[in-house]
């Protein structure tokens, strides 16, 4: 059953009882909260997901709870609880969409060691995959957004799973988190697109979540292996340029973008190695989405995808 088939009351009785469990594979989330924002764009946001009965295994336990009485009132706040036990410093109630999404890659960047774990999105196309690594404010969710709503199947917008036994990537295609002008330039690019609501004055200013597709949810079990890692670079004006790199640079800097490298050592050092040695590896500069599409399209036509 998906989340779509409860009714509103339904999937907010179940989310404040905690017997919500989403999966989304690799992973099981079980979600408690009583915020009714949250409630509402939670729905939205994962209509396309399967709920797994109350009883089932979840690997991540995720509450977000309104703080004291007094602060219910003025200025409410929530909290992020993780295993029964704060994790971080509160944060306005309007922005619990927010700490879900946030904690929820924390929960994974911090333990899902059976991975790699990459902050990068990917995309597959033909069987074959586009890892975007990149640090903030380059632009790798607006390009993952456009490549999305352009034919391209969501993996993930945040953290890259490396199989580092198969040499495969996994994602769980959860929604894509934009920020600031990314947002506008997304709703015009496509206006039939299914957003959260915006939530301003975060950390990383005002944010808004873009709804996968249905088909990449239903997909989400199948990893690709890398066959382009892209590192994007958006510059206001400039021209669209896909520029090779050494291999040897790339895997430096997936490794700096890499939330556990340090833990796996030497095998995380071959299997970098090898993930950039088996993909073409570019620095990619673009201004005008409908230009950068077309220059990502054709590495994927060239290939056969």
């Amino acid at each position: 059953m998906k989340v779509s088939a409860l009714s509103p009351r339904e999937f907010a009785q179940r989310l404040a009882d905690g017997e919500l469990l989403i999966d989304i594979h690799p992973f099981v989330t079980r979600l408690r909260s009583r915020v009714p924002r949250l409630t509402r764009e939670l729905a939205l946001m994962y209509a396309e997901f399967p709920l797994l009965p109350p009883d089932s295994f979840a690997d991540f336990h995720i509450e977000i709870r309104l703080e004291g009485l007094l602060r219910r009132w003025l200025r409410p706040q929530a909290r992020f609880i993780y295993d029964g036990k704060p994790a971080f410093l509160p944060l306005p109630a309007d922005h619990a969409l927010t700490m879900v999404e946030w904690g929820l890659n924390w929960c994974v960047a911090s333990h899902a060691h059976q991975f790699l774990v990459i902050h990068a999105a990917v995309l597959e196309r033909g069987g074959m995959a586009i890892v975007l690594p990149a640090p903030p404010g380059s632009g790798k969710s607006t390009l993952c957004a456009a490549l999305m709503l352009r034919g391209w199947r969501l993996l993930s917008d945040e953290l890259a799973l490396f199989d580092m036994a198969s040499g495969l990537v996994h994602g769980m295609a959860r929604p894509v988190n934009l920020k600031n002008a990314s947002i506008g330039v997304i709703r015009a690019f496509e206006p039939a697109a299914v957003f959260s609501e915006e939530i301003p004055d975060t950390a990383k200013g005002t944010v808004a979540l873009l709804r996968a597709p249905a088909e990449a949810v239903a997909r989400r079990k199948e990893p690709a292996r890398p066959r382009w890692v892209v590192l994007p670079a958006y510059q206001a004006g400039a021209a669209t340029a896909l520029l090779r790199m050494d291999r040897a640079e790339s895997m430096m800097l997936m490794a700096e973008q890499s939330f556990n490298y340090d833990i796996h050592g030497r095998r995380g050092f071959d299997a970098l190695t090898d993930l950039c040695a088996g993909a073409d590896c570019y620095r990619f500069e673009y201004s005008r989405l409908d230009e950068g599409i077309a220059a990502i399209d054709a590495l994927a036509t060239e290939a056969g995808a």
